[in-house]
């Protein structure tokens, strides 16, 4: 192995255990590849940028605007309200018609929004069926994967691969040359969660009370003003209760007049009682530094947090948010979206401690307080191309405009139609869809920009390095020689077989998009030192990376419906382990049987 193949598999090393760490966003850890890669003589930088010019990456980036077009036509919202009504009389052929109609969606339109837009619309139903939304939101996300793993456009780890493949050795991967495989695998998904894997699901009922459901009891308080207070005359903003304190104040009762959310100028007087968010040992500590104050625990429930003139609401961080790893403090949230945070879900554990302070991950719920009357502008942000978060409200309705739909589902269509039969190139049919769809002013040049999720957009070029690099080095024949010497002697079934295990279980610890950039270069050196085809040894790749179902982490739509379902890490492993080996064995056998291996 050479100096360089060596420096490699270090960098390769270090990042995978970035991604499995999370300690970075793995946007940014793509980035340090690319150039850890360059500094280290590995690869010159016109190599190492080869990522952003690669058809893969614009590619995606296109794709995601076209999702959006799509998404701003009230299509989906209008398809999910439909299928409630389906729900309320007969739940099985409910589910059955979901996971169809989201498989069927996400073959076309990138996944993310589309869990987004249903998400809030499957906790309504689940509540007016007398379900459980656990029973909902796994399926929900497991179908969405199932469906783009269909198509080359229907998911960005398929157009990596796609990528990779070209720039190696000049294979370009039809637009449909997964789907047989892939179509196998969603029958024997939707088989699987309708009869075993619901029945696998929690019956974990929500909370309605979302006091109680965050556990705020212990959080909230009425703090009275007395005449000596330090604070009296103050701002709120310039108040100890605040600076030293890290309190919220959600309410001012002054008299008979009660001021909701105040803003940071709002000044406090004596005699004020506020009703604060912030943790009881500080509030006791803060008593006993203090006699310029009175406390007294406030009542939780429908009284205290249910005024006429504010109301909670719960806000899923989306996996493309803006607003993801950055704290509450950085993007100004009481200022940016008019809102008290009360509490923040992450996983399993509920956080009211330093909330400002506390880092945002996708599929982060915040509970915040908010005035009635701006919850209109809330849905309306939620509703934008690039949402950072999702309202898991009941009544998230967007109109359907079918002109819309029509104009851009048709010039899709067009541009499937002839990528299919090579026609047109997949990269310049987008950019066409893309360019018409400004031209038509169906989307602003503001709303394209918007619409490109960026993370993934460099995720996918510092991926796409690392693949270079592996290929310049001989590190990807190492490896496949490594393969090759302990299955090669079992035939190309078992090599196959073996790479989609590899690759399922690495994009369980890491990202998807990051496992498949890993793998390929591998698959492809695996099937050249075989004399083996190629392409079944990167649809392999393609199915494996997307498939992945045993953890929250391994696919962005899994930790999107993680914290909304109330979820536990083990719920994904008790599903998904069966999911991740029936889908290994049927493409074990359905791969090579399409590919005429067997």
């Amino acid at each position: 192995m050479t100096t360089a193949a060596i420096i490699t598999l270090v960098i390769i090393g270090l990042a995978v255990v970035l991604f499995i760490t999370e300690i970075i966003s793995v946007d940014l850890i793509a980035i340090l590849i690319m150039l850890a890669l360059v500094f280290s003589g590995v690869l010159t930088p016109e190599e190492g940028i080869l990522g952003f010019s690669n058809k893969a990456t614009i590619t995606v980036a296109f794709m995601f605007v076209i999702s959006a077009a799509l998404l701003k036509t009230g299509a989906l919202q209008y398809l999910a309200h439909r299928l409630s009504k389906i729900f309320r009389y007969q739940f099985d052929v409910g589910m059955l018609l979901m996971m169809l109609l989201i498989a069927i969606i996400s073959a076309f339109v990138n996944n993310t929004p589309v869990v987004a837009v249903f998400i809030p619309v499957v906790i309504q139903i689940a509540h007016e069926s007398g379900q459980s939304p656990s029973k909902m939101l796994i399926p929900l996300s497991f179908a969405s994967i199932f469906g783009g793993m269909c198509t080359l456009i229907g998911t960005s780890t398929n157009i990596l691969v796609s990528g990779i493949s070209k720039q190696e050795i000049s294979l370009e991967i039809g637009i449909f040359e997964m789907t047989p495989v892939a179509l196998g695998l969603v029958v024997v998904g939707i088989i699987y969660m309708r009869f075993v894997g619901i029945k696998l699901l929690p019956n974990r009922r929500s909370d309605k009370n979302l006091s109680e459901k965050f556990n705020l009891n212990k959080y909230l308080t009425d703090v009275e003003l007395l005449q000596d207070s330090t604070s009296v005359g103050q701002r709120i903003m310039d108040s100890d209760l605040v600076k030293d304190f890290d309190m919220d104040i959600i309410e001012v009762s002054r008299g008979e007049t009660k001021f909701n959310l105040p803003q940071g100028d709002f000044i406090l007087k004596a005699n004020d009682i506020l009703k604060v968010r912030c943790n009881v040992d500080k509030i006791k500590s803060l008593k006993d530094k203090t006699k310029s104050i009175k406390l007294s625990p406030i009542k939780i429930g429908n009284d205290t947090l249910k005024e006429t003139e504010s109301a909670l609401i719960e806000m899923v961080i989306t996996s493309a948010s803006n607003i993801h790893g950055k704290t509450l403090k950085e993007i100004d949230f009481r200022r940016k979206y008019r809102a008290t945070p009360l509490g923040i879900k992450h996983r399993e554990n509920i956080k009211h401690d330093n909330l400002y302070d506390t880092k945002l991950l996708s599929g982060d719920v915040i509970l915040a307080e908010v005035k009635t009357h701006y919850i209109k502008e809330l849905k309306r942000i939620e509703a934008e191309d690039d949402a950072p978060f999702v309202l898991l409200s009941e009544d998230h309705i967007t109109d359907f405009n079918q002109t819309k739909f029509y104009t851009v589902s048709g010039l899709v269509l067009l541009m499937v139609i002839l990528a299919s039969i090579g026609l047109v190139d997949i990269m310049i049919g987008a950019i066409s869809v893309v360019t018409l769809l400004v031209i038509l002013k169906f989307l602003s040049m503001k709303e394209l920009y918007k619409a490109i999720n960026w993370k993934i957009v460099f995720l996918l070029a510092g991926a796409i390095s690392l693949g270079t690099a592996m290929h310049k080095t001989g590190l990807d024949l190492n490896i496949a020689n490594l393969l090759t010497d302990n299955l090669g002697h079992l035939g190309p079934i078992a090599l196959i077989s073996g790479l989609y295990l590899s690759t399922s279980l690495l994009t369980e610890l890491m990202s998807n998009n990051a496992s498949a950039a890993l793998m390929a270069p591998i698959a492809i050196a695996t099937a050249n030192i075989g004399d083996y085809q190629v392409m079944p040894f990167l649809v392999a790749i393609m199915l494996a990376a997307s498939g992945t179902f045993m953890t929250p982490i391994g696919y962005q739509t899994n930790t999107m419906v993680y914290s909304a379902g109330q979820y536990k890490f083990i719920d994904f492993f008790k599903v998904g382990i069966g999911l991740n080996l029936l889908f290994w064995l049927a493409a074990s056998f359905l791969i090579p049987l399409f590919y005429g291996m067997i």
